[in-house]
């Protein structure tokens, strides 16, 4: 991948880290390692993995905006949805996380639906998302969020839903010393423990895939070409824009001259009669 491209946000293949979502979600295709990175952030045991799904797509119209899932991994009783999230240069508002949570959400629920469960079959979900930045900017390490009332605060609304966002960039002392490493790895590359230098080692191993350095690079393609089209299409409506604003000008000039003509014609015709307008 060129400089330009990499200036342009896009780093070169053997550059990935694991947060990054391509690589991120490339490590976690190993269900063993999945399970435990999901065990670690979540602080309890779960269930052995049967499936994870890496860049699972939820579309349920035929014009309807797609989803991927970075990745989507499950138990027999559970399903998780895991995703990791960089700055790349942007505001965290600009990101709308609570917003995305709740289509995720809704979009697994409606996915479930569709395959013929009923309500008290909807599995326990966990959206999970891995930031390398402080998300709401109030210091915590985790920020955990489920539906409550708001009369009585005691009262959980019990639709086993819950989503988290990470802050890999906490820096206290009262989160397990597992957590913390894995908060290290993410945030510097640093390994300290077995997890992280399992994760250290997929990754090594997954940049001299050339499989999935082809796809990287083709999603890449893709990605700047969506761009670009986007681009085009606000250049597109700049000028739509400009010229209804140049034609809506000439009318207004137009219309302002016919009615100086009138003005003068009225003003002639009244001079010839000995009168005036003001």
């Amino acid at each position: 991948m060129t400089a330009n491209k990499e200036n342009m946000g896009y780093k070169a293949y053997e550059k990935l880290e694991f947060k990054d979502d391509f690589m991120f979600g490339k490590v976690m295709e190993d269900l063993d390692l999945c399970h435990d990175v999901l065990e670690c952030l979540l602080q309890r045991s779960i269930e052995k993995l049967v499936d994870a799904d890496i860049q699972r797509e939820f579309k349920f119209t035929s014009d309807g905006k797609p989803i991927r899932m970075d990745v989507f991994s499950s138990t027999e009783q559970e399903v998780f949805d895991s995703e990791v999230q960089n700055l790349n240069k942007k505001s965290v508002a600009s990101l709308f996380l609570p917003q995305r949570t709740r289509f995720y959400q809704s979009s697994i629920d409606a996915d479930y639906m569709k395959k013929g469960y009923s309500y008290k079959r909807l599995p326990e979900s966990t959206i999970l998302f891995v930031c390398t930045f402080d998300p709401f900017k109030k210091g915590l390490a985790r920020y955990t969020f489920q539906e409550r009332c708001a009369e009585d605060y005691g009262l959980y609304l019990g639709d086993r839903t819950t989503k988290i966002f990470f802050n890999c960039t906490y820096k206290g002392e009262d989160i397990s010393d597992d957590l913390r490493k894995l908060y290290e790895y993410m945030d510097t590359g640093t390994t300290g423990n077995v997890l992280t230098e399992r994760i250290n080692e997929a990754v090594i191993k997954a940049r001299n895939i050339e499989e999935w350095r082809s796809l990287y690079m083709k999603e890449m393609v893709l990605l700047m070409d969506a761009k670009e089209e986007g681009r085009e299409e606000g250049r597109k409506e700049e000028r739509r824009n400009t010229e209804i604003e140049r034609r809506n000008t000439e009318i207004e000039r137009r219309r302002a001259d016919e009615a100086e003509a009138r003005v003068r014609e009225l003003e002639a015709r009244l001079a010839l009669v000995g009168g005036s307008i003001s």
